[in-house]
């Protein structure tokens, strides 16, 4: 077990309506055998029925009083407050409660904008303003999942795709399959078209309309049976990379108008991924390419970004016009648009973007002669940046060892970049334009003490999700540093991830239930399986990888969460 070292005053109390102990009277026995004729009460029972009917009767006139004066109301929440008790910190019931809705039906949870019928299709809300179960994905475990302001998508258990929105289609906007049998695993939302990777390696274009995968040209496709091919039942292109003998693609990031590709030899493509429009602000990492100068054949043609060569790159990031990448080594590299300063980088106003991939310098943010940075990971999304670094306490030119208590130990950090007018920096700021990486205080210089090693081990950020305004980052914390992936939750003390959310919240997209923006990280609630009995009040944590059940079967899954433009998720993931 951990001792955790920073808890934040939310957690000192919370308050959960309990359902009235109070039970109904039982008979005793002379009550019963009078009922039955077989005995006759004593002369006291005629006192005691009396005295019954008169506090009965009092009873219902106190309340046809109050009834008639209009007090009624208040008399019941007085009700309710008398039920209302204090649930000590250390009583931990109240976190498991979405651990124990995990196991027992795996699925997904929406909330935020429902203008085009995304979060919720079978809702008139405009607006759904804390987690909901989306029904079509009950007891479902998913591979991959997306949400956007207009449209969704969704890779099934089994491969397929699942499209929903108004984006999708004006009438027919419910959950519906599409693009079937390619075995995907994992996809990204442009404004116009979904980009989907399949196991094999495989990317598939196709628009996110209805009306366009019906009408658009549709590719002939292969069959096990020689000669037997036939065409699609709708329209998509597949999009081919140049790679090396035994070389495929592996992940894949997508802005509103580009897609990035990420290879097994940590080689990085970008493709044009708009049916409307081609990428201007040099997010394709190409020198001097445009609509107009680039090579002859397919708008998408995948480009190699060269600028990245002799570099082996481990993950990648596309916000709404800017991408990134990370390197083995942990230098972190950016290009495309800069106008809110996304790039990290000095925004010059007669040079707005950067078309060549640049190395982030880590010289600004750390004494770089006792400390040594590298960057761990990378998000973005709309015009934002964040990256989390560990920074190693190392000896100065003229520090003494034997004097340097923290030598050796260290510190993770996350920095943040770009527009911050909504609070999406996370740093207690409101910024319009942050053109050098600010600390998220909230989420940097965490630690957990290790009882098992009798050492500080710090706490390092598990995964980011970042929206058009607002994010989500789950810490990677254990309270119980010994919990396997196979272990079962209800047999383990691992309890979940913390959650925090923050940015713009316009149309209640950080699901606190408020429209109010956040600038700094913050707790949110679970979401209610019953919202008329909502039960004991628990802070929404995230289940790390577990065994639980679908329907019959055992599953290894996790939940995963997903920030898109002013809509948010959370779904179990296989």
């Amino acid at each position: 077990m951990t001792t955790r070292m920073r808890r934040p005053a939310t957690q000192l109390a919370r308050l959960a309506v309990r359902p009235s102990t109070v039970s109904r009277p039982t008979l005793n026995a002379p009550w019963r055998r009078f009922a039955s004729g077989k005995s006759k009460p004593n002369t006291s029972s005629h006192w005691f029925r009396n005295s019954l009917g008169f506090a009965v009767a009092g009873t219902t006139a106190y309340l046809g009083y109050t009834y008639m004066n209009g007090d009624w109301e208040a008399w019941i929440e007085r009700q309710k407050e008398m039920k209302k008790e204090v649930i000590d910190v250390n009583d931990l019931r109240a976190d498991f409660i979405q651990e124990k809705r995990s196991l027992k039906s795996p699925g997904v949870y929406t909330w935020g904008s429902n203008k085009y019928k995304v979060v919720a299709p079978g809702s008139k809300d405009s607006d759904i303003k804390t987690p909901r179960r989306f029904k079509y994905f009950n007891d479902q475990v998913l591979r991959d999942f997306k949400i956007d302001e207009k449209s969704g998508a969704a890779i099934t258990e089994d491969g397929d795709l699942v499209q929903w929105g108004k984006g999708y289609s004006e009438t027919e906007y419910k959950p519906t399959k599409t693009l079937t049998g390619k075995n995907l695993t994992s996809l990204a939302l442009s404004e116009s078209r979904i980009i989907a990777l399949s196991s094999d390696g495989s990317l598939y274009s196709l628009p996110i309309s209805k009306e366009d995968q019906s009408t658009g040209p549709k590719s002939r496709e292969s069959s096990w049976v020689p000669f037997w091919g036939s065409k699609s039942n709708l329209s998509y292109r597949v999009l081919k990379p140049s790679l090396k003998l035994g070389e495929k693609v592996t992940s894949i990031q997508g802005g509103l108008e580009h897609v990035v590709l990420l290879t097994s030899s940590g080689r990085v493509f970008t493709a044009a991924a708009s049916t409307e429009h081609y990428p201007s602000l040099g997010q394709l990492g190409i020198p001097g390419l445009s609509f107009t100068t680039r090579p002859s054949g397919p708008v998408d043609t995948c480009h190699e970004v060269t600028g990245l060569k002799g570099n082996k790159i481990t993950q990648i990031a596309a916000g709404d016009y800017h991408s990134l990448a990370l390197s083995k080594d942990g230098k972190l590299f950016a290009w495309g648009d800069n106008s809110f300063g996304q790039l990290g980088v000095e925004f010059l106003p007669e040079e707005p973007f950067n078309d060549s991939p640049a190395v982030l310098s880590m010289k600004g943010l750390y004494r770089l002669n006792t400390y040594s940075p590298k960057v761990t990971s990378i998000a973005a999304g709309g015009a934002n940046t964040f990256f989390t670094v560990d920074s190693q306490r190392i000896l100065g030119p003229e520090e003494d060892k034997t004097k340097v208590r923290d030598l050796g130990n260290i510190t993770a950090d996350t920095w943040a970049c770009g527009r911050g007018v909504w609070g999406t920096l996370g740093a207690g700021k409101w910024i319009h334009l942050q053109d050098s990486p600010i600390k998220v205080k909230a989420l940097s210089g965490l630690g957990e003490y290790d009882e098992k090693t009798k050492q500080m081990l710090p706490i390092r950020l598990r995964t980011m999700s970042v929206g058009t305004t607002h994010v989500a980052a789950l810490l990677d914390n254990k309270t119980n540093l010994s919990a396997k992936n196979k272990d079962t939750l209800d047999q383990s003390s691992d309890w979940g991830y913390e959650a925090f959310w923050w940015g713009g919240n316009e149309n209640f997209q950080l699901g606190t239930g408020r429209r109010a923006n956040l600038a700094k990280p913050t707790y949110i609630k679970a979401p209610s399986e019953t919202p008329k009995n909502p039960g004991p009040e628990a802070r929404l944590q995230i289940m790390p990888r577990h065994k639980g059940k679908v329907g019959k079967r055992n599953v290894n899954m996790e939940q995963r969460v997903e920030c898109g433009r002013h809509v948010s998720a959370i779904y179990s993931a296989i």
